[in-house]
């Protein structure tokens, strides 16, 4: 544990190689949605089913908030540049894995192993940074972080595109290796090895409920879009028993001296509200991306690359978007410029209800453009204000609450993107298929991909344009919905970051957390 802030030149090179462990996680999350097209295809990828996709997505994202806090223990129990190796060489060995798995389940379960090493860099990234900076230099430096994160957001798409151009699917996993490599040397030279003076016990309990709390009710969603009804005993009662998990993972942790996942950190009304208005934010991406890599790749016909290039202002917006809040929050409040951006993304969500096969795509990027800055705008500050807020001995803790509820967010939403769009497109295409043979209906209920390519293999232009029109409406459907989830988060942070009426109560927990939040 270092006994003083580091210098300035020394921050700054920490930060540096932060900013480059985080940029791989962005990076890799970015290049799976654009081989979605890709991996559906029966003889160029694993012709994997949406179902099959949305778990592809799921585990690692399932993975990476499950164990999000366990990272965070592990790395004040061992040291945040140990969890950091360790995190790197798991997210690296499993990226190899992937890249060359033979069947969807083989890619499903190489992506949780990634998601489990990426659980185990951000909590200790995020805590590396609170021991580095001063507190009133914190927000700075997480804003820096979520900058960058846009980098990833932008490379990713570019990245797979170009490789998926030259090369075969699995490239975009195999990528990741060499960046693990060049991260591993930098983190062991230039990390200092920080751990809490208070260790935190392991929380086996806590891990088994809250992870299978997630799978559980990540499984009843996605296995929705699969049968098309929320009716079905698997359905319903998958769901139910996950959100019972989860309500004992709560009451567990609470009753818990040392919790690894504190949730009496939430009592304070803005890191409540900040964490839970992220969450809606990272639901609102992940549902949204599902349908859009479909959406320019197979009803509009583009390539990886060509998609990559019109989805590349989004991520650009990222970019810009961060530090244009950090400089406006200064002028006015998190509050206001927050809510505002916020509102702003959700509008340009809504907005893809209004394309078709036919709309000119030069308004694609447009609206990318709005919705990736106005989601900078929100993420950067929201993170800033709710993490700079920690007392230093809560760093852990507090950026593994932020975390987990941000991937949390990215599992809903990925369930919830990829089932909305199934259920509303096999509601639509059922119309189309009567007097079709058995094989050739069953596959086309599956997805507009499988449907398509039936509709080539029989030569069938008719099932191709509904397949397209079903598609479509679906994802206009899946829109409004994702507009709908960011307009939540837009109403938390209005009320959750409302000016102060009083000082905060004797009986906070955490008062040194109220009084530095006060401010935001």
């Amino acid at each position: 544990m270092p006994s003083a802030t580091p210098p300035k030149a020394r921050q700054r090179l920490v930060l540096g190689v932060l900013v480059f462990a985080q940029v791989l996680i962005w990076l890799d999350g970015t290049i799976l949605s654009t081989a979605f097209e890709t991996l559906t295809d029966p003889d160029r990828g694993l012709g994997a089913t949406p179902g099959q996709l949305q778990w592809a997505t799921g585990a690692y994202t399932l993975a990476f908030a499950g164990l999000m806090f366990t990272g965070g223990a592990l790395g004040d129990r061992f040291g945040h540049r140990n969890t950091l190796l360790a995190g790197m060489a798991l997210f690296g060995a499993a990226s190899g894995f992937a890249a060359y798995a033979a069947t969807p389940g083989q890619l499903v379960a190489a992506r949780a192993v990634m998601g489990a090493g990426a659980a185990l860099l951000v909590p200790a990234t995020m805590a590396v940074v609170s021991w580095t900076f001063e507190p009133e230099q914190r927000p700075a430096a997480f804003g820096t972080l979520s900058s960058f994160a846009g980098v990833g957001i932008a490379a990713g798409p570019i990245l797979a595109g170009a490789l998926l151009a030259r090369f075969w699917w699995g490239s975009v996993f195999l990528v990741n290796v060499p960046v693990v490599v060049l991260g591993l040397g930098f983190i062991a030279r230039c990390v200092p090895n920080s751990r809490s003076p208070q260790v935190r016990r392991l929380d086996p309990a806590g891990l088994l409920l809250s992870t299978g709390g997630l799978g559980l009710l990540a499984y009843g969603l996605i296995r929705a879009g699969q049968e098309a009804s929320f009716t079905r005993p698997a359905v319903w009662g998958s769901t139910a028993a996950g959100i019972a998990l989860i309500a004992a993972f709560a009451v567990t942790e609470l009753r818990m001296a040392e919790p690894s996942f504190d949730p009496r950190l939430l009592k304070q009304r803005r890191f409540a509200a900040g964490n839970v208005a992220l969450m809606t934010v990272f639901l609102s991406m992940t549902a949204g991306s599902f349908y859009l890599a479909f959406y320019l790749q197979g009803a509009r016909g583009f390539s990886a690359w060509d998609a990559s290039l019109l989805g590349l202002p989004g991520a650009l917006g990222v970019v810009v978007g961060s530090p244009i809040a950090v400089r406006l929050t200064r002028r006015t409040s998190v509050r206001m410029v927050g809510a505002v951006a916020l509102a702003i993304a959700a509008l340009a969500m809504g907005s893809v209800a209004l394309f078709d096969a036919a709309t000119p795509i030069a308004w694609y990027p447009v609206v990318m453009l709005v919705q990736g800055t106005s989601i900078g705008m929100v993420i950067a500050p929201v993170t800033g204000a709710v993490l700079g807020s920690l007392p230093l001995e809560r760093a852990g803790a507090g950026s593994a609450v932020n975390s987990t509820l941000r991937q949390t967010g990215s599992v809903l939403g990925i369930a919830a993107g990829g089932t909305i769009t199934s259920i509303v497109y096999r509601h639509a295409i059922e119309g189309s298929l009567t007097g079709l043979p058995d094989p050739v209906r069953n596959q086309a209920r599956v997805s507009a991909e499988l449907a398509r390519h039936v509709a080539a293999a029989t030569h069938d232009p008719r099932l191709a344009r509904a397949a397209d029109a079903a598609f479509v409406h679906a994802m206009h459907v899946g829109a409004l919905w994702t507009a709908g989830f960011a307009l939540i988060g837009v109403v938390v942070l209005v009320l959750g970051f409302r000016p102060a009426r009083r000082p905060a109560p004797a009986e906070d927990p955490y008062p040194a957390l109220a009084r530095s939040s006060a401010g935001s």
